[in-house]
């Protein structure tokens, strides 16, 4: 391992923690005297998923916390300058991810939005490029644990925070959808937001990625017949939602039967 190589993983790890440290004082202080929760509950919409289903922040945390380590070679008694290089590809993107997860916390909570949207935006590039950069590689079960999933997992949500954040914005703004109701602008956003999803499920044949949408997606179905919620008021969206996690699950079916053919065949 060469300097360079090294200081980068130190800065990694550094970031990381740091991003997890203030994404615990967000809720914990909190800033700017509001917790990240009750900051999206200001902006009511029918596309935010019920709150338990931002748990999943923890499981993040917790598998990126499991590459940081593994990058430094924990539980691997030797690396690989193939593997070095993949660390490096990745540490170059993800320390900017942990950045702008960070700058995004202080946007949102001083009621930012806009900028939490641009900021959302370069995260979500960011992992893309991570993604990229993974899917280029083949994995052992060790490997797919601590360095395919963690991203996955982050990328996917991600993908359905992003759409959330620009709902936000537009609440903010008291935009009036040209006239179109809340209903159906969400119905459309949901159908939208399935099809990019199933097109990078696809395109990255990520399992993983795929159920971090069915989550988020049955986060939204959970609000949307919660009797402390909306209570099934808005049966398009509710039956929208169904027929989105038809789709993610069908399109994880097929995936897996795909991988399941391949591995018989390449046997």
């Amino acid at each position: 391992m060469n300097k360079n190589n090294l200081t980068l993983k130190i800065s990694v790890a550094l970031g990381y923690f740091a991003m997890v440290a203030v994404n615990f004082l967000a809720n914990a202080l909190p800033i700017g005297g509001v917790k990240t929760g009750e900051a999206s509950d200001s902006f009511a919409n029918l596309f935010t998923p019920a709150g338990v289903t931002f748990s999943i922040w923890g499981l993040i945390y917790l598998l990126l916390f499991g590459y940081t380590l593994y990058q430094f070679g924990f539980g691997k008694k030797n690396i690989t300058k193939q593997r070095e290089k993949l660390f490096t590809n990745i540490n170059k993107y993800f320390l900017i991810t942990s950045i702008a997860n960070m700058a995004w916390i202080f946007a949102w909570h001083y009621g930012v939005i806009w900028l939490s949207v641009l900021i959302m935006f370069a995260l979500l590039f960011f992992l893309i490029k991570i993604a990229d950069v993974i899917n280029k590689e083949k994995y052992n079960a060790l490997e797919t644990v601590l360095v395919r999933l963690p991203f996955s997992v982050y990328f996917g949500w991600i993908t359905v925070a992003t759409i959330a954040n620009i709902t936000v914005f537009l609440v903010s703004v008291n935009w009036n959808g040209f006239g179109i109701t809340e209903s159906i602008w969400t119905v459309i956003v949901l159908l939208v937001g399935a099809f990019i999803g199933i097109i990078r499920m696809l395109k990255d044949k990520n399992i993983y990625y795929g159920l971090v949408l069915v989550w988020a997606y049955g986060g939204i179905w959970l609000k949307h017949t919660s009797a402390s919620s909306f209570g099934g008021e808005y049966s398009n969206v509710i039956t929208t939602v169904i027929i989105c996690l038809v789709m993610f699950l069908g399109t994880i079916g097929f995936l897996g039967y795909r991988k399941s053919l391949l591995k018989k065949l390449h046997d």
